[in-house]
């Protein structure tokens, strides 16, 4: 199994506890502030960004899409309602996070489109060959084992089906670099301790980002899983990426 520098990186250093289990405890303990961060911490540009993610899968018209880390089910919820899905099934370790999904799903009468269970990408309860599409938003960095991540997405995608990851990266000019670099690593830590008494959290992030294998290093990564046609997008000058695979 490869190793990759993000598999380390964990949001409690001092925890005895893998990193699967550290994740599922960090969401959980700011879901309730999750959604208002977001927005907050993006000026509400992150809705863009998924939008533009999501939109990679019109050309397929996929009606049966698998959902990974799908947190409070934004995603799902506006893949159902720009592309029309038949199922989204959305898929995350943490409950606080799904019980969240759960309750807007239930507003916005979707439960019959939309379902939301625990479980992680590294054991996908469902046959080989199943789903149309599979979406990850902001979730690949916090795999525990990247290319195990990776793999059963691709077992579980049927051919001629696309996978679509939407990840935080490095921005190349140096300058802005800096600047993206001062905001996660200083501001972003801090609005977390204030909004949600978990300064680790957002500065996991930051270390989390500045570690993950992004760009052509990803491109490679999903190769190595079996996927063809990848290809990528990067949006608001590199802050944010688009990747996507075909089966």
């Amino acid at each position: 199994m490869a190793k990759f520098a993000h598999d380390e990186v964990v949001p409690y250093q001092q925890s005895e506890k893998g990193k699967k289990e550290q994740v599922a405890e960090m969401f959980n303990s700011i879901a309730f502030r999750y959604d208002f961060l977001n927005r907050f911490l993006t000026a509400g540009i992150d809705i863009q960004w998924r939008k533009k993610a999501i939109r990679q899968l019109k050309d397929i018209h996929p009606q049966l899409v698998l959902d990974v880390a799908t947190g409070t089910a934004d995603v799902a919820i506006m893949t159902h309602q720009m592309l029309k899905t038949n199922k989204i099934i959305g898929i995350d370790i943490s409950e606080g996070m799904l019980e969240l999904g759960r309750g807007k799903l239930k507003k916005l009468n979707l439960t019959d489109h939309i379902s939301l269970q625990t479980g992680d990408s590294e054991t996908i309860h469902f046959p080989d060959n199943h789903f149309d599409a599979i979406t990850v938003s902001f979730g690949v960095r916090n795999f525990a084992h990247l290319d195990k991540g990776m793999s059963e997405m691709y077992r579980v995608l049927r051919p001629g089906g696309k996978l679509v990851v939407l990840e935080f990266s490095r921005p190349k000019q140096p300058l802005f670099r800096k600047m993206c670099d001062f905001y996660t690593n200083v501001i972003t830590p801090g609005v977390g301790k204030l909004f949600a008494n978990n300064k680790d959290a957002y500065q996991y992030l930051n270390d989390s980002v500045q570690a993950f294998p992004e760009g052509e290093n990803f491109l490679n990564i999903m190769h190595e899983a079996g996927f063809t046609q990848t290809y990528l997008k990067k949006l608001s000058f590199g802050i944010c990426t688009i990747y996507c695979g075909s089966k």
